[in-house]
């Protein structure tokens, strides 16, 4: 995997934490990457420019403020763009918390401490393997299931990359 031609953010309170994620895209190539600190700081710098994927902390300083930053991603009308892909580590993986993530619109999920290859096979998923994207009346973000049920037919919209009757969003 060469992520050279990325730019990424990874967001993170814990200066250690965000080095050493730093150190491992690195050596798979990445070479623009920017570091925030706190939720508020992410939501500008994805606003100010282009980002290919963002890489969040859940716990973020006061609580799941890595929670609430995926949903503004996703769902704040100034939001430039709520298709961006989303990895979300976090430390503590509790089955609440877990669904929090899902619930609030991650692409993937990591728990620390992580391995290289965990970290590096959510980036593969998360550059190779795009997820559809859902809109209902209480959930905008990836499609949840992991499988392709062919008997299934949705409700409302469902996104998948390439598909040229998808809903424009």
């Amino acid at each position: 995997m060469d992520l050279r031609a990325l730019r990424l953010l990874i967001v993170d309170d814990n200066r250690n934490a965000a080095e050493i994620v730093k150190s491992v895209l690195a050596s798979v190539g990445a070479k623009d990457m920017e570091l925030a600190v706190t939720a508020e700081r992410a939501f500008e710098v994805l606003q100010a420019g282009a980002c290919d994927l963002l890489i969040v902390d859940q716990n973020l300083g006061k609580g799941d403020e890595g929670i609430a930053l995926v949903k503004r991603v996703r769902t704040d009308p100034a939001s430039v763009n709520p298709y961006l892909p989303i990895l979300m580590l976090t430390g503590y993986t509790e089955q609440r918390r877990v669904q929090a993530a899902r619930d609030a619109g991650v692409t993937e999920f990591l728990s620390k401490p992580f391995t290289i290859v965990g970290l590096l096979r959510r980036m593969e998923a998360l550059i190779h393997a795009p997820r559809a994207f859902v809109r209902s009346e209480t959930y905008f973000g990836p499609d949840r299931r992991r499988r392709e049920d062919p008997e299934y037919r949705a409700r409302s919209g469902v996104r998948r990359p390439g598909d040229p009757e998808a809903m424009p969003y």
